[in-house]
């Protein structure tokens, strides 16, 4: 094995704003696998990791909830951290950009770009929001598409016809965030000169670091011409002020990547056994490694290595880019459940049948991966139980039977050989990323020792008198095979790999554990490592993920879905009185409640209004029993338009206090009668 090697390795930062889903996992599991890998052939390898914390989505978002952008990045973080952790993604330090490590850094990658000669000023026109009081991004921006007509377009592309164009060429542009109609107005900005890094980047995209897939689509930049990128925002906005420019922030992109380096400062703060300065300067000799989505390539393959270039600093050893996740051949969809939270799947599913299925269908090409639910299954079904875990079930019975101490000989020294020597090769796939390839050649070994005890057939020589000593060495064979499989496989199913080494009694499985004996060394009594996955809790995942879709979607278009506090209950913006008597509320009484297939939060509600029925869908199937509502009076927002779901029409929206500790239906006094208005 060549020396020990000093990697640093990193994963792309999970905006602070909404929970992780499959999509997001598959880079963090092809990241921990590979780390995991690197630290089981004895390498120091450190995986850093944070919350993307900043940006105008952000400040939002916590408006939106009533709580400070603070309580929202922190609460958030810890969610992250939660579902990385229940997937065994294991990071040595999860961060957040928000910290005084990235201030501080940002601030230094800025000045020394800025005293360098490499930011521009200059006015530029944006849209502004005169009510909301903020300039807007163009996805905040939504009005009708100039070339096709199309309504409800954001202000950069249109999704029906793909036209592109700028926000002040929008019929009707609207701001999305107050509905106020936007103006145009001039600001000063901040400008990253990228053009001045061309040659530097001409050079540094085409050496290797970059996939050849990727590298071939960025010369198409260098054919238009590099251009100046805006690194800066106008108050109010959440992040970190530029230096010596008040109101003036950088823009969030800017601070993001340099948060991989305040993420591993903070660990190097804490760590005796790392040094910043050896990882990132000029000429360091130890490995900086970003995995990351193809959708932001060009920010970390073109803007991140011009930044250190230009600030004195060492620049990435690679880039690695994935494709995106795609659930039986079709984007990842709401409406048919396959947009799966990871909170939801663990609610389900064993984590590591994803880390393994993922790893078995993993390259090192930038190529989208289909979780094929049927595939799924029937993978790991048929490997990691019906093969790998399947031949140590075989053989520890045997042992046991013996005394739990394997035997002093092999029944077939040349097949273990044959085993030890392919991890060389299969190492060489999991350092180039071939996760799908080492999978394939650790399965074909697990067949070849699965075909090998069938010929060998111990229970049948159990049977004979005098062949105790044979059927010990086959079976003590067969456990010295499952161990070196395990051994390959652990950097996949960490959890499953550390189950077999207190099977074994061993101190670890890493890498080079693989070759060493355990003649006459005591097992413990065998317990099933991994149990099959069963095709109901695949269902029962989709039908959770279509019911928290349904209930999102019903919050969002008015229908009656009450919640428990995010953080706090805030008291909501002001409105005046003559909004408050647009709205309608009448008595309404339950004239019938059903519960509505496939779905774990609704219920379907037929109110009577006096002479007119409505139907409501109200999320608060957690409380009541439909039996217990029939016949009780409500209070229903009568004038509420009807909105389409995915289980039929709501036309209404009935009145429901939540909390903590529950859902309360509002009830009137028993003297009301259904139809009348409540004033």
């Amino acid at each position: 094995m060549s020396s020990t090697r000093q990697i640093l390795v990193t994963s792309a930062l999970p905006y602070a704003n909404g929970p992780i889903h499959l999509g997001h996992l598959l880079e963090y599991i092809q990241t921990d696998i590979w780390v995991r890998f690197q630290n089981s052939r004895g390498h120091q390898c450190t995986y850093v990791c944070a919350d993307d914390a900043h940006g105008t989505a952000i400040m939002l978002r916590a408006e939106q909830e009533g709580v400070t952008a603070q309580q929202l990045i922190d609460r958030v973080r810890e969610e992250h951290h939660s579902d990385f952790k229940g997937f065994n993604v294991h990071f040595d330090n999860f961060y957040s950009t928000h910290s005084t490590e990235n201030r501080e850094l940002s601030e230094l990658i800025y000045t020394r770009l800025r005293d360098a000669g490499h930011i521009a000023t200059r006015e530029i026109q944006q849209m502004y929001d005169p009510e909301k009081g903020l300039f807007l991004a163009d996805r905040f921006i939504k009005g009708t598409c100039p070339k096709c007509g199309a309504e409800d377009q954001y202000g950069d592309n249109c999704e029906k016809c793909s036209a592109t164009y700028t926000p002040a060429e929008l019929i009707n542009p609207r701001s999305a965030i107050s509905g106020a109609t936007p103006e145009m107005r001039t600001s000063q900005h901040f400008f990253f000169k990228l053009p001045d890094f061309a040659d530097m980047l001409s050079k540094w995209t085409q050496d290797g670091r970059l996939q050849p897939q990727i590298a071939n689509k960025l010369k198409e930049w260098f054919e238009t011409g590099l251009q100046e990128w805006d690194i800066s925002r106008d108050a109010p906005y959440f992040g970190f002020e530029i230096p010596d420019a008040p109101g003036k922030y950088f823009y969030v992109w800017l601070d993001a990547p340099i948060g991989y380096l305040a993420s591993f400062k903070n660990l190097c703060d804490r760590t005796a056994e790392l040094d910043f300065d050896t990882y990132w300067k000029v000429d360091s000799e130890a490995e900086v490694y970003h995995f990351i989505g193809k959708d932001i390539v060009y920010f970390h393959a073109l803007f991140w290595p011009a930044m250190l270039s230009g600030a004195g600093m060492r620049t990435p050893t690679a880039v690695n880019c994935h494709g995106f996740v795609t659930v039986n051949g079709e984007k990842m969809s709401k409406s048919r459940g396959t947009f799966i939270k990871a909170a939801t799947y663990l609610k389900h599913l064993n984590p590591e049948y994803l880390r393994y299925y993922f790893a078995a269908k993993l390259t090192s090409r930038v190529d989208d991966l289909d979780l094929n639910l049927e595939d799924f299954v029937q993978r790991v079904n048929s490997d990691l139980v019906g093969k790998v875990v399947n031949i140590a079930s075989r053989c520890a019975g045997f042992i046991k039977k013996a005394g739990g101490q394997l035997g002093s000989t092999q029944a077939n020294e040349d097949l273990l050989a044959h085993f030890e020597a392919a991890g060389e090769a299969i190492a060489e796939d999991f350092e180039a990323r071939e996760f799908g390839r080492a999978m394939r050649k650790v399965m074909e070994l697990a067949d070849e020792a699965n075909t090998w005890i069938n010929d060998a057939a111990p229970w049948v020589l159990a049977k004979e008198a005098g062949q105790e000593a044979q059927v010990q060495a086959i079976c003590t064979t067969g456990i010295h095979l499952f161990r070196v499989l395990m051994v390959y496989l652990a950097p996949v199913v960490p959890d499953m790999a550390e189950q077999a080494r207190q099977f074994l009694k061993l101190d670890n499985l890493d890498w080079d554990s693989r070759t060493q004996r355990m003649h006459g060394h005591t097992i413990e009594k065998f317990k099933p490592l991994m149990t099959r996955v069963e095709s109901d809790r695949i269902d029962a995942m989709l039908a959770d993920s279509r019911d928290d879709a349904a209930a999102e979607q019903a919050l969002k278009e008015g229908a009656s879905q009450p919640t428990g506090p995010l953080v706090e209950d805030p008291i909501a913006d002001e409105i005046n009185f003559d909004d408050f008597m647009k709205v309608d509320l009448r008595i309404a009484r339950i004239a019938k409640a059903e519960h509505v297939e496939k779905a774990k939060k609704l219920l379907k509600l037929t109110l009577d209004l006096g002479g007119e029925t409505r139907t409501v869908f109200s999320g608060i199937k957690s409380a009541y029993q439909p039996e217990d509502l029939e016949g009780r009076l409500t209070v229903m927002v009568a004038n509420l338009a009807p909105r389409k779901m995915k289980f039929g029409l709501s036309e209404g929206m009935v009145l429901a206090a939540g909390d903590d500790e529950g859902i309360y239906l509002l009830e009137p006094h028993s003297g009301a009668k259904p139809g009348q208005r409540v004033t």
